[in-house]
């Protein structure tokens, strides 16, 4: 009997591993299956647009029908169209995007350029843009009705309702170019001054000329994560686990940050891993709106272009990083949430 009560709990370990392996494994074979689908959909979507990409590219440059010839040959677009998605799937493969038409460089070498000012500003706004949607959903949803309740849905619902565009260009307007007697305290373009200095000081540059991107992401996002909470939260509060601790005599902080709040965290780890997914592609509005130099201003200058060979880099790797980090939510709610595990 003593060594049936030692390897039952073995058992159940083993088993619960293997069904995590398992799940894990399903999670992965599916988002494989949907990048190879996102492969094939940036092929077939950027080949149905109207028109031909060179008199498109080159639309204010008189050329001859042999020159467009010659072009259409070097890209590649004299192939039947079966060849062409095949040679499309052995470069991706081999993380080869094309070349850029306007910068004639490696559209690999441009994401990756562009990637790090990216991930610093829109890595910086999600951080402060959930620690602040959080903490106010908590509070607001806990004393649900009163005055800060109001007030703080009512702003953030405004300022999300607001387009980003807008919201950056009043900003600029007010705090960097500055209105009457108020001086410009903010640069209005760019990652860094042109005499910027090295060591700490630029990274104080740097941080100064983050402020006002930073500040419009933040306002324009937060309110997503305030809403969610809160809105979790009010279920939580009249689940019967959160009665029965008040009644075991607990505090009130103590059932909201022990009992309510972890579980009322569970629906807003889908919206962080999407948004993080998303920080890969930047935020085209406020990159442009204050020329910084990422991965959404990329986008946006590839549009004007238009650069085909940007846009289906950039597309395809937004949605790849979305569907990791679908993907990883769903692991990551594995081990938060009980009911996963036991379904």
């Amino acid at each position: 009997m003593a060594i049936q009560l030692d390897t039952e709990p073995a058992a159940f370990e083993a088993a619960g591993s293997g069904g995590t392996l398992r799940y894990a494994l399903n999670k992965l074979g599916g988002a494989v299956l949907s990048i190879v689908m996102v492969i094939v959909a940036t092929f077939w979507v950027f080949r149905l647009i109207p028109g031909d990409p060179v008199i498109a590219y080159y639309r204010d440059v008189p050329l001859s029908p042999d020159q467009i010839a010659l072009l259409r040959h070097k890209m590649g677009l004299d192939q039947p169209v079966f060849q062409q998605f095949l040679d499309f799937v052995g470069r991706t493969l081999r993380f080869d995007l094309g070349t850029s038409y306007e910068y004639k460089r490696p559209v690999i070498d441009l994401i990756a350029e562009r990637a790090g000012p990216t991930i610093l500003l829109t890595g910086v706004g999600l951080i402060l843009a959930v620690g602040l949607g959080l903490w106010q959903g908590t509070r607001a949803a806990w004393k649900h009705g009163g005055r800060f309740d109001r007030y703080s849905t009512g702003i953030s619902l405004v300022l999300w309702s607001v387009p980003t565009f807008w919201l950056g260009l009043l900003l600029l307007m007010v705090f960097a170019a500055g209105i009457g007697p108020i001086p410009g305290m903010f640069p209005t373009r760019g990652m860094d001054s042109v005499d910027a200095p090295d060591g700490f000081a630029y990274i104080l540059d740097v941080a100064h000329h983050m402020v006002l991107p930073c500040l419009t992401l933040v306002a324009v996002v937060y309110a997503q994560y305030l809403l969610v909470m809160r809105s979790s939260l009010l279920d939580e509060i009249g689940q019967d686990y959160v009665t029965t601790a008040r009644a075991k005599g607990l505090k009130d902080d103590q059932v909201r940050r022990r009992h309510a709040v972890p579980n009322a965290l569970l629906p807003t780890v889908t919206l962080v891993f999407i948004h993080i997914g998303f920080v890969v592609g930047g935020a085209v509005s406020v990159e442009t709106v204050y020329s910084w130099p990422g991965l959404g201003l990329l986008f946006y200058e590839a549009i004007k272009g238009p650069d085909f060979a940007v846009l289906q880099g950039a597309f395809m790797v937004v949605c790849v990083a979305v569907i990791i980090m679908n993907a990883l939510a769903d692991v990551a709610y594995h081990f938060l949430d009980p009911r996963v595990r036991s379904a």
